[in-house]
């Protein structure tokens, strides 16, 4: 039985990759901080499914390196998956050292305990498209990275360090450079779910307005439990290498407003208010992926469109709040 790591398995990403794992069969160990009892939800089918026995959840940090050598000493896996960051982009303007010493400088420190623990085991690294910020769309694996967050800077030193360790310890280490990608898991605080949940309200009688920032800002969105399988294929893949994971369609924040509002039957433009505190110190205007060497090295292609996507989230939410 193969095991697996996943650090940020409480996360939407680490959801639905502890839902892949175990249905082929994996040992899962996932890394949950001692803070993040809220967020536990989204694993609780799971450890409560016929599969719950194979999933094993441990208190950890990337801020403690002594801690993650004796995890990796104890579990010993076979594939390593790091998920866990800061990752929300305007929270990082906010508290920027933080985002940078998790999710900067996590990486090397992980990296760095599975060197000395399990240099055999093969590992993933979460990557962002934050790294490309300003660099002219479309953007691919060679595209020059120009960040413009602090977010963005640290996962550019993340994707850095796995490439170090590559190419220094010869060590298996990926970098998945995942586009934009939502779920009806992703967190509240993303302007995708804040949306969906507030055409949900809305559409109750439970909320009368919805305050965004750039309407204008376009991102390649795709559906998290298709990036996931690629993930898990770039880590059996017969050499290490960096992918670009994106549907290479690019749409709008007001674009995604426009299906959301109208998937419940409601006109965005009488509920929707355009407020200035959302607005970013330095802007991404336009996010799109180019995953065609996703696609003719590990034949994966999104399967989920945008469309899909967007009702999805708001049936999701609709659902919830309606009880």
């Amino acid at each position: 039985m193969p095991v697996a790591l996943i650090t940020g398995v409480s996360g939407q990403d680490g959801s639905y990759l502890s839902d892949l794992l175990l249905a082929k069969g994996y040992e899962v160990h996932g890394i949950v901080r001692r803070t993040s009892l809220l967020s536990r939800a989204r694993l609780e089918n799971l450890r409560s499914g016929p599969a719950g026995e194979r999933l094993t959840l441990h208190y950890g940090d990337l801020d403690e390196p002594l801690g993650l050598v004796r995890l990796l000493e104890q579990i010993q896996p076979d594939e390593v998956y790091n998920l866990a960051a800061q990752s929300h982009v305007q929270i990082s303007f906010e508290l920027p050292e933080f985002t940078g010493s998790v999710t900067g400088l996590g990486v090397i420190r992980l990296l760095e305990a599975l060197r000395l623990t399990k240099p055999d085991a093969k590992f993933y690294q979460a990557s962002s498209s934050e790294m490309f910020g300003s660099a002219p769309p479309p953007q691919h694996e060679g595209t020059p990275f120009h960040p413009r967050s602090p977010y963005g800077v640290a996962k550019v030193y993340g994707f850095w360090a796995t490439v170090n360790y590559r190419e220094g310890y010869d060590m298996f280490t990926t970098n998945g450079i995942l586009f934009n990608h939502e779920s009806p898991r992703r967190a509240e605080n993303f302007v995708t779910r804040k949306i969906t949940k507030a055409v949900a309200a809305i559409a109750a009688g439970k909320q009368t307005e919805l305050r965004l920032g750039n309407l204008d800002a376009k991102r390649d969105w795709g559906f998290a439990g298709d990036y996931v399988e690629l993930m898990w294929k770039m880590l059996q893949h017969h050499t290490p290498d960096d992918f670009v994971i994106a549907t290479g369609e690019a749409h709008t924040v007001r674009e995604f407003c426009e299906i959301a509002f109208a998937h419940a039957g409601l006109d965005w433009e009488k509920h929707v208010v355009v407020d200035p505190k959302f607005f970013r110190p330095a802007e991404v205007d336009y996010l799109l992926g180019d995953a065609s060497k996703a696609e003719r090295e590990l034949g994966w292609k999104p399967a989920t469109t945008f469309h899909q996507l967007v009702t999805m989230m708001v049936d999701a939410d609709r659902a919830e709040i309606e009880g």
